[in-house]
C-alpha cells in the first residue's frame, strides 16, 4: 500500500513550522515526507533511494529500475540536513562536503533537483 500523499497546504505549513526554531517531531515529520513526496514527483523514476530515517524514503530519478535488495545508488541524511537542501539553505556540495549526506552510488546526486520547489503561500 502506498504511503499517504500529503496535500499542499498541509505539507506547505508543515516546512514553515519545521524551519522554525523549537519544530515539533510531528511537523518535522510532516514537512521531511511532503518534500520527499515532491522530490519524488519533480524527479521521477527508480534509481536513487532517498532515505531520511526514521521519517521517511523515497525512490526518484529516471535510469535503470532495481527491483530487489539494497538498490545501487542510497542517498541517506538527517531531517535538518534533509530540511535544509530541499528549501535550499544549504547546497548539495556544502552537505556532502561536511559530511551530513551519505551517497553510494554513481547517480546518487540530487545536486540537479535541489532546492525543491514547494513555493510557501503560509504567511
Amino acid at each position: 500500500m502506498p504511503p499517504k500523499r500529503i496535500v499542499d497546504a498541509a505539507g506547505r505549513t508543515a516546512i514553515v513550522e519545521a524551519l522554525a526554531p523549537g519544530a515539533s517531531r510531528e511537523a518535522t515529520a510532516t514537512a521531511v515526507r511532503y518534500l520527499l513526496q515532491l522530490l519524488a514527483e519533480q524527479a521521477e523514476g527508480n534509481t536513487v533511494e532517498v532515505r531520511v530515517p526514521p521519517f521517511g524514503a523515497v525512490q526518484a530519478v529516471q535510469g535503470p529500475r532495481h527491483t530487489r535488495g539494497t538498490p545501487p545508488n542510497v542517498i541517506e541524511t538527517d531531517a535538518a540536513t534533509w530540511l535544509a537542501l530541499a528549501t535550499g539553505s544549504v547546497s548539495w556540495g556544502e552537505a556532502i562536503t561536511a559530511g551530513r549526506v551519505a551517497a553510494s552510488g554513481s547517480r546518487a546526486d540530487l545536486s540537479d533537483y535541489l532546492p525543491i520547489r514547494w513555493e510557501s503561500t503560509v504567511a
